[in-house]
């Protein structure tokens, strides 16, 4: 425990309880931020001796020792200190193989280097502190982000998050010392996502509202599509479709809500005519679990026929040969996270469609017309897995005879 005061004379002097004794000391400073970093660097150095990080001598002058970060004569006696380079190489390098979800485990890759940036490869992550963080989330948050705007909230606590899971899993190894100082961080203002709105009300938006190309890409982010129109742009995929998985691929994203990863990892054996066994992998905190689903009838026609005709191996979505000059294939494999949205993207190119921003409009529109045919929500949870309340109120607004119903109830 230490705490700092100010004399008459305007200077700081520091007191510290070690090893059952209370010491203290003038830090000859009056700048009340020099004396607050000398402050967090001797509490720093009474773990580090505590954690045997430190030698300290029993013929010590232990106020100078530990004020002197360890240095006594100018022989420095500190150990070698985990540098935050190390720290992600250690931690990605350990994580078991499946551990985390593929599209997780590239974003946390961008944390890391998005920290590194900051702190720089060589910083010790044992002298970490409150005060450091605070500062990378002040100067993360006046960076530009996407579609102009400044980085938000929501990405600065993920990049925070995967710091502190590095760091706890260096605690557990004992490679670092104490809890990640998180602890009374504070974080800009979150935005609520808008809810879910038809085409026509984000054309209506657009055309009254003289909104700039970024407020209209976010506008088209949250597009979910009538049935009407799900069926008119299925109808547009099976002509465009450049390869034959693509159709199946599209009609089970709209029939079921599934996400794009969970349709990556589908695989034949998952289908039993009537339902399909979708594998999540964030529903359940350090488990694979699953969820099943029904299909509705044009999706059993769809995939019975897209099944009987498979290029062979075990994953439900394939490419067979191809040959191209940028990549060839001689037998069937998976496809993977970026080709399934690049053929996403070509599919829709140049059509009415290409407004649709990616795989997620299909899970959007999937919730919202289930919810706009009165299925209890719970229902709706439990076929696409949602488990934020965050994520259910974004449709809830398309309940309206239930909504009536319930004021009538109330009110009679």
């Amino acid at each position: 425990m230490a705490w700092l005061q100010e004399d008459p004379s305007g200077n700081y002097h520091i007191s510290f309880r070690f090893g059952g004794r209370k010491f203290k000391r003038s830090l000859r400073t009056s700048k009340v931020k020099e004396a607050n970093s000398r402050l967090e660097r001797l509490e720093e150095n009474i773990r580090l001796v505590e954690a045997g990080r430190i030698d300290l001598s029993a013929d010590t002058d232990i106020p100078t020792f530990l004020l002197s970060d360890g240095k006594l004569n100018g022989k420095p006696v500190v150990t070698s200190l985990l540098t935050l380079q190390e720290l992600f190489d250690n931690f990605f390098a350990n994580l078991p193989n499946g551990n985390l979800d593929e599209s997780t485990l590239n974003g946390m890759h961008i944390h890391k280097r998005h920290l590194i940036q900051a702190f720089g490869p060589r910083f010790a992550v044992q002298k970490l502190t409150l005060t450091h963080l605070q500062d990378y989330v002040s100067k993360r948050s006046k960076q530009p982000g996407i579609r102009g705007r400044k980085v938000g909230a929501n990405t600065i606590n993920k990049e925070i998050v995967t710091f502190q899971s590095a760091w706890k899993w260096a605690a557990q190894r004992g490679t670092l010392e104490g809890k990640f100082p998180r602890a009374g961080l504070r974080l800009p203002k979150t935005t609520e996502m808008p809810s879910f709105q038809t085409w026509e009300e984000i054309e209506s938006q657009i055309e009254h509202g003289n909104l700039s190309k970024e407020k209209q890409a976010d506008l088209w982010d949250c597009l979910f599509l009538s049935l009407g129109q799900v069926t008119e742009v299925l109808t547009y995929v099976q002509q465009a479709a450049q390869h034959p998985f693509i159709y199946p691929m599209f009609v089970l994203a709209a029939h079921t809500g599934a996400r794009r990863s969970e349709l990556l990892r589908s695989q034949i054996s998952d289908f039993d005519g009537e339902t399909v066994v979708i594998h999540e992998r964030k529903r359940v905190r350090g488990k694979h679990s699953t969820r099943r689903v029904p299909l509705s009838s044009t999706c059993q026609e769809v995939m019975l026929e897209w099944l009987r005709n498979h290029p062979g191996g075990q994953n439900t979505f394939c490419l067979g040969s191809v040959v191209r000059s940028k990549k060839s294939r001689t037998r069937p494999e998976p496809i993977t996270r970026d080709e399934a949205s690049d053929h996403f993207r070509r599919t829709l190119k140049g059509s009415k469609w290409d407004k649709i921003r990616g795989w997620h409009c299909f899970r959007h529109s999937f919730c919202s017309n289930c919810a706009l045919k009165g299925i209890d929500q719970r229902i709706i949870d439990s076929f696409v897995g949602h488990t934020t309340e965050s994520m259910s109120r974004r449709y809830r607004h398309l309940f309206p005879s239930s909504q009536r119903d319930a004021i009538q109830l109330a009110f009679g």
